[in-house]
């Protein structure tokens, strides 16, 4: 199923794709709402913008989130203080905010309608045994200034033992935002290229940088990596402190009014709720099921966790949409955001967002539209991309380490322990034909689709996704299809196939 923001903007301005070398002020390489947002501000400011997409616009990661506007990113601040400090947590949380009414002002000037509307957010438990890490947050929130407030009480179906609200955040559809944002960046003279495949940028000899794409190029004198994933590995090194995970959305009906409010709990299973607009119904979004990119998952623990709990509530609902979505987790859980790396002025990056890309999409185009304009941006301190700090997430670092070695070298050595004869149909598996992996897919009439399973980014062994029917990878979160079509960054050629 397709997802219930592309679902709704199905008949959009078409972009062509890139048919000729070009040269600009600023190649953008990305057109997801981080890209996007730069290319706005850059374009309205009077700088010549071209904008690179591989996929259509906001197709991978903004076109699968829950699209809520928020400075509340689950219990946060009492870990920013604890970690960081008040300045740096009071500064994140100031960061934030401007950016809804950042975001509010742009939908207001450029007159886009994309069903904005303010909405409290919930950090909430239905554990007694939570309620004092909520008190927590609260406490540390208050003590940075910021209104927030401590509830029992919500418009869920179901009672909790505590929740923080913060007042005037936001909601909205996505796609119906960034195709607002693309009229806008036309009409201020910027260009956008859908189906163009960036592959790399070099620095020629006068201090300009090409951006190569599948079929041509793009001379300019600064580049914007928008690609959720940084697909350059050297320099930046991104690979190596950033992880991705993978969430699960359906979208329902559920027959019955619904509640104001966009909602999460804290501790796993983790469950968001919001609404949408839908032809004329109001829908609710449930999301979930999280688990790190490349782990192997079934439908009991994705979409399935997410049904079963909705049916609690609402057992006549109809589930209308499912989808899935991939999200950059940094190690110190602060995105980054500036220079790409001290080896390549000029050339910028916004990742790690976490699960919260609406709102720090526009913290990070901020900070390097001010960069590019030489203006001093008060927060691009905390956000630094090479900032080289201890690392708070021990746990994480370990684990990611071990899994990319794991899946470079130890599981290549394996031997596959799966006959072919044993893969059921609509399932996949990695088997060994003559000392060497291949990765077979059964359709539902047994047709089979063999791949080369190594990860075209780095090399990793890939796994089997049999939700989704992809082939993901446990490193750094690349996906392909059962054919071998690459799906996601940072990987961007596809696999190797076999003629079977």
């Amino acid at each position: 199923m397709n997802s219930l923001w592309l679902e709704t903007v199905k008949k959009a301005r078409d972009f062509s794709s890139l048919s000729y070398d070009i040269e600009t002020d600023i190649c953008i390489i990305g057109a997801g709402i981080f890209g996007l947002t730069c290319a706005y501000y850059l374009s309205r400011l009077g700088f010549k913008v071209v904008v690179l997409e591989k996929d259509g616009i906001g197709e991978k990661s903004t076109g699968h989130t829950t699209a809520k506007i928020t400075s509340q990113h689950g219990l946060f601040y009492d870990y920013l203080i604890q970690a960081y400090g008040k300045k740096t947590a009071s500064y994140y949380l100031e960061a934030n905010e401007k950016a809804i009414e950042n975001i509010k002002q742009i939908i207001d000037k450029e007159k886009i309608k994309c069903d904005f509307e303010y909405q409290n957010s919930y950090v909430y438990t239905t554990k007694k045994s939570e309620v004092r890490a909520i008190k927590k947050e609260v406490s540390a929130v208050e003590s940075l200034g910021y209104p927030c407030e401590y509830v029992t009480k919500t418009g869920l179906p179901f009672d909790i033992e505590g929740a923080i609200c913060f007042k005037n955040q936001a909601q909205l559809n996505p796609i119906k935002y960034l195709y607002g944002l693309c009229d806008s960046i036309i009409n201020y003279g910027g260009h956008i290229y859908t189906h163009s495949v960036a592959t790399n940028v070099e620095k020629n000899n006068d201090d300009m940088y090409v951006t190569y794409t599948d079929t041509n190029t793009v001379k300019s004198k600064y580049v914007i990596i928008a690609t959720h994933y940084p697909f350059i590995n050297f320099p930046g090194l991104y690979f190596t402190k950033m992880y991705q995970s993978t969430s699960y959305l359906i979208a329902v009906d559920t027959k019955k009014t619904l509640f104001n409010g966009m909602y999460i709990n804290f501790t796993n299973p983790i469950f968001s709720y919001r609404t949408a607009k839908y032809e004329g119904k109001e829908l609710l979004i449930v999301g979930g099921g999280d688990h790190k990119t490349g782990q192997p998952s079934c439908y009991q623990d994705t979409y399935g966790i997410l049904e079963k709990e909705v049916k609690k509530y609402y057992p006549d609902s109809e589930v209308l949409f499912r989808w899935n979505t991939r999200d950059c987790m940094s190690l110190d859980k602060i995105p980054y955001i500036g220079t790409y790396s001290n080896l390549m002025p000029n050339v910028y990056v916004g990742t790690g967002f976490k699960k919260w890309g609406m709102t720090s999409s526009n913290v990070a185009a901020n900070i390097i539209v001010d960069k590019i304009c030489g203006n001093k941006n008060k927060y691009e301190h905390i956000f630094r991309s090479s900032r080289i700090k201890p690392i708070k997430n021990r746990d994480e670092m370990k684990n990611m380490i071990v899994q990319s070695t794991n899946s470079l070298f130890f599981e290549k050595l394996k031997r596959a322990n799966m006959d072919f004869d044993k893969i059921e149909n609509n399932s996949g598996s990695i088997i060994e034909v003559n000392s060497q992996k291949v990765g077979i897919y059964k359709d539902s009439e047994g047709k089979i689709y063999a791949v080369k399973p190594i990860c075209t980014h780095l090399g990793c062994l890939l796994s089997w996704n049999d939700v989704d029917k992809t082939w993901d990878c446990p490193c750094h979160g690349s996906r392909f299809d059962y054919k071998g079509k690459n799906l996601y960054d940072p990987a961007f050629k596809d696999l190797d196939i076999y003629e079977v």
